[in-house]
């Protein structure tokens, strides 16, 4: 098996199998990246595919600074922030939910702690949703997908200063967006 340096070369050269192996290296992790930037799986699976085309046809223009799943994340998340500017999600919460498999519960647990923490998750899916696009993307590149300060800089092309800043401020709004819901959910509970 080659690895990726020959892969991106050949890639380079005209080799579309070799191009295709690094579509299904990272067509996965990218396809779970992008659906937590756009909230939507189709909207996602839209953005990915886009985005390997303009890397086939951008593919000379890897120059090989970054790893070239950086390079290609950030033509996904340029991309996936025109679609949000353009249109906001429609989908619900639980919709999205039913749709990307989120759930990561074991049913095992007993009733009462499931209910619980299905809740919680349904209430951080809705404060992330409510962050700008800014502090969205910090988050998902941060929490979700592991990235370091610096990755994450360089994926969104500012300095890390910015992203410790815009993630302070991700993770601040997050927490008063999850009490506020938790409140609310108390009052109703009290009311039913």
């Amino acid at each position: 098996m080659k690895d990726e340096a020959e892969l991106i070369q050949e890639a380079q050269q005209g080799d579309s199998q070799s191009f295709g192996e690094l579509v299904r290296t990272h067509q996965d992790r990218l396809y779970n990246s992008v659906v937590h930037v756009v909230g939507c799986p189709e909207e996602a699976y839209d953005v990915v595919q886009d985005t390997f085309v303009q890397a086939m046809l951008k593919i000379t223009s890897f120059n090989g600074q970054s790893k070239f799943y950086t390079w290609i994340y950030r033509i996904a998340f340029n991309r996936a922030m025109t679609i949000q500017r353009r249109h906001r999600p429609t989908v619900s919460v639980e919709h999205s939910r039913e749709t990307t498999g989120w759930d990561l519960l074991d049913p095992a647990d007993p009733p009462a702690d499931l209910l619980i923490r299905r809740e919680r998750v349904t209430f951080v899916r809705q404060a992330l949703t409510e962050l700008t696009e800014e502090h969205r993307a910090v988050m998902v590149l941060r929490e979700v997908d592991r990235y370091d300060y610096d990755t994450i800089a360089t994926i969104l092309e500012i300095s890390v200063g910015t992203v410790r800043s815009r993630l302070h401020r991700a993770r601040s709004q997050m927490r008063l967006t999850y009490e506020r819901l938790q409140a609310a959910e108390t009052v109703d509970s009290q009311v039913d």
